[in-house]
């Protein structure tokens, strides 16, 4: 939910500021990342117990596989077929990319 919060936000930052394509760009990259997260999520935590450990162990890293896979082609899909700029589409791209990495931090330090 963070992800989408945080490319909504930049896409609108980049809508007021640079425009309209700049905004359709900070949203596609965003979606690059997020699309594969939740494809990453429904794999991997498909199955669960400890008598399916081998078959989460399997899903887990096929599910990493498929998140790598799946935003290489969407990264290069929107390369392909979109009129991006450069800045916001990987600006956000990066970002959303580094929030997993950064969220126990942010919740460790911010109690709500």
């Amino acid at each position: 939910m963070l992800m989408v919060v945080v490319v909504i936000s930049c896409a609108l930052l980049s809508f007021l500021t640079l425009g309209r394509q700049a905004a359709i760009s900070a949203l596609c990259g965003g979606l690059a990342v997020i699309v594969p997260n939740c494809v990453f999520a429904y794999k991997a935590f498909s199955y669960a117990g400890a008598q399916a450990s081998r078959k989460v162990v399997e899903s887990f890293y096929s599910g990493v596989k498929l998140k790598l896979g799946l935003t290489a082609f969407l990264v290069a899909l929107a390369l392909k077929f979109l009129v991006i700029v450069p800045l916001p589409f990987f600006g956000v791209l990066s970002l959303v990319m580094v929030i997993p990495l950064l969220t126990p931090i942010f919740f460790k330090n911010f109690k709500f």
